[in-house]
């Protein structure tokens, strides 16, 4: 593709060297939003839709990592990897938490780019993040496992950036098989995959054009949030440790009443965790209709109870709603904006694009960019 024969290209010309080159990809989540950070379960695939690393080893330990999309360079030294509040941090936390936790290896020449629209929920720096621990381990044969990289990533932005993300992000991304969806439960790591079998339907996704940043939003107030819940809930239930182990009567009972904003956090997460099961479930009777109702059930809890949308999400589920051969739709990610995620049937799919577009536009003055996606493998080393 183009990309990678410009990355490849300018890193010779750059570096005077022949790059390895590296692949790591976007992740929808079909439903289970904000149940990861709270061990619950989550239902993400990776798509067609990645970053991309040309990468070499130096002599010596300096850094030097070009942002090729945005025409930005980072220059430094594995002594002295130190926060930048910009995107090189994605890079160097994953360099800190190897140095952190022991592994020797040498310094990098990197060029990276991408076809993941940024903000927009598809977690680009998750694969970021995967990209360079991915290689770094080939590059130095530090013999890590791919769920070791997934939680060096994860402490990555968690420690580093700042952001407390949950594991699901890196774990879609690195882990993820063509054709599949994981069933991944955030409390333990068990995984399994599942065939996704929608023959006749589409993923599709709506970017409202409204740019997030993690760190920034109420992302960290909401896990917060979570956290105090359980807290309240622990004088009356010393085992519970997280949501996971939550009810909804426990919550009726002793949070309903005596913090009703707690409440909608947590009664939301809880619910969410149920109905991800319940989904998971019509998927495997081949039932898309009805998984589709829960990911509209979804997007109502994260929009009523959770409080992580924005007008422009809901606008755009509202429109889909609406629309003939539209199954499902919700917003996904982090919140604040980005995409939303649609299931829409292939012969329906060109009227979709046509009267989402124009509506959206109508309502909001904003344009919406679709992006048609298919499920693939996880981080990987191109030949």
């Amino acid at each position: 593709m183009d990309l990678i024969s410009s990355l490849t290209d300018s890193f010779r010309s750059l570096f005077h060297d022949e790059p390895r080159l590296f692949c790591s990809p976007g992740r929808v989540n079909l439903i289970g939003e904000h149940t990861d950070y709270n061990e619950g379960f989550v239902l993400p695939a990776a798509i067609d839709k990645a970053i991309f690393l040309a990468i070499g080893p130096r002599s010596d330990n300096k850094l030097h990592i070009v942002a090729h999309d945005l025409g930005k360079t980072y220059q430094g030294a594995l002594e002295q990897l130190e926060k930048t509040d910009t995107w090189a941090d994605y890079l160097l936390g994953v360099l800190a938490q190897l140095k952190q936790a022991g592994h020797s290896f040498g310094g990098l020449n990197c060029l990276f780019g991408g076809t993941i629209p940024m903000g927009s929920g598809l977690s680009s720096s998750a694969a970021l993040e995967n990209a360079v621990g991915f290689a770094v381990n080939e590059l130095y044969g530090l013999g890590l496992s791919r769920i070791d990289l997934v939680k060096l990533s994860q402490r990555a932005e968690n420690e580093f950036v700042g952001a407390k993300v949950g594991v699901m992000d890196m774990f879609a991304s690195m882990m993820s098989k063509a054709g599949h969806v994981i069933k991944l439960d955030c409390r333990s790591l068990d995984y399994t995959y599942a065939p996704i079998q929608m023959e006749g339907i589409r993923i599709v996704l709506c970017d409202s054009r409204v740019k997030h940043s993690l760190v920034s939003s109420e992302y960290n107030t909401r896990r917060a949030e979570c956290e105090a819940g359980v807290r309240l809930l622990q004088a009356f239930y010393p085992s519970i440790s997280s949501l996971r182990d939550v009810t909804m009567a426990m919550l009726d009972e002793h949070v309903k009443t005596a913090n009703p904003h707690l409440y909608r956090r947590c009664a939301y997460v809880v619910q969410e965790n149920q109905r991800l099961l319940d989904g998971v479930a019509a998927l495997e009777s081949g039932n898309v209709a009805a998984f589709g109702q829960y990911m509209y059930g979804s997007h109502e809890g994260l929009s009523r109870w959770y409080e992580v949308s924005c007008p422009e999400l809901d606008i755009l589920v509202d429109i889909a709603r609406q629309q003939p051969g539209v199954l499902g739709a919700r917003m996904m990610g982090g919140g604040f904006g980005g995409c939303t995620i649609n299931l829409v049937q292939e012969d329906a799919l060109s009227a979709f694009s046509e009267h989402i577009t124009k509506e959206y536009f109508a309502r909001t003055g904003k344009d919406t960019y679709l992006h048609t996606c298919k499920i693939q493998d996880g981080t990987k080393e191109l030949n």
